[in-house]
């Protein structure tokens, strides 16, 4: 690893010690068992399909941010938070085709967290992407 890239590492991560520090890691933590513990409650024939579609949107998006979070620079670090936001969209959709069914299961509060993540998202991507913008390429070797 180059020492610009180590420098750039170091610049971004001064603020956290790790990814669990970062809100929209630990929001998208607190949906996954809020999510686990809603999908329990489907009626059996969803249990097998949309339960599990909504797991795994559910587990995506605090396993993008950790990703990104391991990537060499803010160029690279900036895709997964977008892929975590599309995540959580998916999975707002999936809350409410569970609440227009009626399903127990608290889905209303899982919509309204992910509208909140996803805020939470946007202002990690609006973050990420001043620090890329204020920052002037290398020129090429």
């Amino acid at each position: 690893m180059s020492a610009v890239v180590r420098e750039e590492r170091a610049k971004a991560r001064a603020d956290f010690a790790s990814f669990r520090d970062l809100v929209a890691w630990q929001k998208g933590m607190d949906i996954v068992h809020q999510v686990y513990r809603s999908t329990a409650q489907l009626p059996e024939q969803e249990r097998f399909v949309l339960a599990v579609q909504m797991r795994r949107a559910a587990i995506s998006v605090p396993s993008n941010i950790a990703e990104g979070w391991g990537r060499d620079t803010t160029r690279d670090y900036i895709r997964f938070p977008h892929i975590a936001r599309g995540s959580t969209y998916e999975l707002s959709t999936q809350a409410e085709v569970c609440h227009q069914q009626g399903y127990a299961g608290g889905w209303t509060e899982v919509i309204a967290d992910c509208e909140e993540l996803g805020r939470i998202i946007n202002g990690l991507i609006k973050s990420l992407r001043h620090r890329v913008e204020s920052k002037p390429l290398p020129p090429n070797p």
